[in-house]
């Protein structure tokens, strides 16, 4: 997959394709490493979780053969971004493959463990059966040091070649390391061996390693799965409608698409009108009537009756494939926070080598016997090996997850803490985000001499029965209205009685007429298409709201004004984030008046508000806020400014997708989430930095001493494990110290105005 730039002066090309065989991120660093030293490559990025490779260079040096083959050396592989079953299939081979040597490491390790312990604590009775014992310990380390391990030492091996060793490096060579000096010394007669070193430096490391695999790869599955179309469409061949595979469908064939289903491909409308719910892209509240000659896209409902379109695009190359392929490229850029991550990792390892092989040699030509030489070097190895490093942040992070879903918040990534306890802006997509996601009646504007409850009957008897969401916003206004007055103990006037429907018919788009028993005559529906049945609608006012009109037998009874209200809470979230100082924004693809009512109600300024925006407009305003940025979207027409944005968040009853592939995702209504996840976020951010600052000083003073007097291997593994204890206490003040959880609101339901138009 390949973007050119298109400035012609540049020539400057991106390529984007996925690495497999990846085991950490050394891994990653390796790759992108043995990539920049081609010629004519200017950058190349590996997005470790997603296995997303991101090359960028001359347009000539991008051929996918040539890059390839520079990968393979390493012993990765190269090919197109994966699809959703290949992504899915990875990651249940890696987990089942981290917890089966883990289970493994646990098992033999804990034999080794105990050999070694009779050894040390002189449990044996004689000398012989200490060597015994010595044997038996490196027996159950066999399995620990070479299956279990096998993974450190292949990705040691392949970033070693690269010129970018990192801790797997570190951790492989500390391992083969005491394994041999373990056999020398059994070799001349002595029991004090060293496998348990190995096993347990292997065990820590892939503890962490699962950790991380479960923490950053949580919700990967469904990431990339904006739409998954029918395998098989309906086709019109042969003069008739034929079942067929949707990889074969071409440009110009014509599909038919049944009520309920959605769109599989893009095309051009024909043969009649269309009721469409266009949320998943353009986020409008209402549905949409198309007339024939509209373009309509994949991913889009269908509310009315069967259609019938024209292919426009095949699939791989509808609009939905373009944003998933948008998304894909937000993926693979890194930014600042893994940028310095990637240093730090770029010296430490080496460092370590470095100081092993001095004092390695500087003990050797003191006159230190080769044995204990070799010991101290082992030491300074192990003490050297970043456990507690490579914990600190994994470990804050599952700590401050337990508390945020305690509180109805959802953290996928780990990483976004640090993001979100910094971020200076806030942008929000409009419906289903800050509102329920489908209109609500806000008012009943009466046009006849009727009494308020008979025309609330009449209302919910044409209602009943529709699933279109406009006769639903009706019923639920009729059933809240008639359940105040019952409270109120008002008394009923109405028509008394449920009335008989002899004969419903629903125009798709344009509305729905119910013949009743008494024989009178229900529309409910637009202002044109009642006006199309010689209702007289001049008297009903035209305030430019959404609306749906009233009418019986001929004559106008009333008028439904529609729009949508604020989840509860939000108005209240939005203000503490602004008196924190982050800029707002609310940025929607609905129509401008809609976008202005609910700003007004919840108290974001104009200046703030982008209506009509398309899913790459809103990716453009994200990418010009103020950084780092968050985004609360729940459509599909908000994955791009979900990637887009430094920290993504998916609100209750978003789309699945959306809920998966977004960092952060909200277990509760409304975004009161949004603010918990951001304090909470501040205080997991500053355990991070105090494990940081925890493992950095352990890191110079066990260096320090190994370096400067003999320490045993095991006392180094003990302050290595010393050091990880460290920071689990740490991270689990974190989970037991929570504060306490924000109050919410109590708002009581809200009901439109029930007067009647002058």
């Amino acid at each position: 997959m390949t973007s050119t730039s298109d400035n012609p002066s540049i020539r400057r090309a991106e390529a984007l394709y996925s690495v497999q065989g990846l085991w950490c991120t050394s891994c990653a660093l390796a790759v992108e490493a043995q990539l920049k030293r081609l010629p004519g490559i200017g950058a190349a990025s590996v997005h470790y979780p997603s296995a997303t490779l991101l090359v960028e260079g001359e347009p000539e040096a991008l051929d996918e053969r040539r890059l390839e083959v520079a990968v393979r050396r390493l012993g990765y592989r190269l090919g197109p971004p994966e699809a959703v079953a290949d992504a899915e299939a990875r990651l249940d081979a890696e987990s089942r493959y981290l917890t089966l040597r883990l289970l493994m490491a646990v098992v033999f390790g804990m034999w080794t463990m105990l050999a070694s312990l009779l050894i040390y604590a002189g449990a044996m009775p004689r000398a012989e059966l200490d060597l015994i014992m010595a044997w038996v310990s490196g027996a159950f380390a066999l399995p620990v040091v070479t299956y279990v391990a096998l993974p450190f030492y292949r990705a040691g091996w392949r970033t070693t070649r690269a010129w970018r060793p990192g801790m797997d490096a570190l951790v492989a060579l500390g391992a083969l390391t005491a394994v041999g000096v373990s056999l020398w010394l059994l070799a001349h007669g002595s029991p004090e061996v060293y496998f348990d070193t190995a096993v347990m430096l292997v065990t820590l490391l892939l503890v962490g390693r699962l950790v991380e695999t479960l923490c950053r790869h949580r919700g990967l599955r469904a990431l990339q799965a904006l739409h998954r179309p029918p395998a098989q469409v309906q086709r019109w061949e042969a003069d008739a409608w034929q079942p067929c595979a949707l990889e074969a469908v071409t440009v110009g064939d014509r599909l038919r698409v049944e009520p309920g289903e959605t769109l599989p491909l893009d095309g051009i409308l024909r043969d009649g009108e269309a009721l469409l719910d266009l949320s998943p892209l353009t986020g409008e509240s209402a549905p949409r009537r198309c007339l024939p000659g509209d373009a309509v896209v994949a991913g889009c409902r269908n509310l009315g009756a069967a259609l019938v379109f024209e292919v426009t695009a095949p699939a791989g190359e509808c609009r939905l494939d373009r944003l998933r392929e948008q998304m894909w490229w937000q993926q693979a850029r890194k930014g600042e926070l893994q940028r310095l991550a990637d240093r730090f990792a770029g010296w430490l390892s080496p460092l370590a080598v470095v100081l092993a092989l001095l004092t390695l040699v500087a003990t050797w030509l003191a006159g230190v016997p080769a044995e204990e030489a070799w010991v101290r070097a082992l030491s300074v190895l192990v003490v050297a090996c970043p456990c507690a490093v490579g914990l600190a942040i994994p470990l804050a992070g599952l700590a401050g997850s337990g508390q945020a879903l305690e509180r109805g918040v959802v953290i996928r990534d780990p990483g976004a803490f640090e993001t979100l306890a910094r971020i200076r802006s806030a942008a929000f997509d409009k419906t289903g985000t800050l509102t329920a996601g489908e209109p609500q009646v806000q008012a009943m504007h009466s046009a006849a001499n009727l009494a308020e409850p008979e025309l609330l009957e009449l209302a919910a008897v044409v209602a009943r029965g529709s699933e279109h969401p406009l006769a639903r916003a009706v019923r639920r206004y009729v059933q809240d209205v008639q359940d105040i007055q019952d409270a109120r103990g008002a008394q009923d006037s109405g028509a008394g009685g449920e009335l008989d429907i002899v004969q419903a018919e629903e125009v798709g788009g344009r509305g729905r007429q119910v013949a009743l028993g008494n024989g009178r005559e229900l529309l409910l529906g637009s202002r044109a298409w009642l006006a199309e049945q010689g209702v007289d609608t001049t008297q009903a006012g035209d305030s430019g709201e959404s609306e749906v009109l009233l009418a019986c037998d001929g004559a106008l009874l009333a008028r439904f004004t529609l729009g949508e209200t604020a989840l509860p809470g939000t108005t209240e979230t939005l203000a503490e984030l602004r008196r924190e100082g982050l800029a707002l924004a609310l940025i929607s693809g609905d129509r401008a008046p809609a976008v202005r009512w609910l700003a007004d109600a919840v108290g974001i300024k104009a200046e703030e508000c982008y209506a009509g925006r398309s899913p790459e407009a809103k990716a453009k305003l994200l990418a010009a806020m103020p950084q780092p940025s968050l985004y609360v979207g729940d459509g599909l027409n908000d994955v791009v400014g979900l990637a887009t944005a430094s920290v993504g968040v998916a609100p209750l009853g978003a789309n699945t997708t959306v809920q998966e592939g977004a960092s952060v995702a909200l277990l509760k209504p409304g975004v009161a989430g949004v603010e918990v996840a951001w304090r909470l976020a501040r205080r997991t951010r500053r355990v991070m930095r105090q494990n940081l600052v925890l493992s950095g000083v352990y890191n110079l003073l066990a260096l320090g001493l190994a370096v400067a007097m003999p320490i045993p291997p095991l006392v180094a593994v003990l302050a290595m494990v010393a050091s990880s204890l460290s920071v689990v206490a740490n991270s689990a003040r974190l989970a037991l110290a929570g504060e306490r959880e924000p109050e919410q609101p109590q708002q009581s339901r809200q009901v439109g105005a029930l007067g009647t138009a002058p």
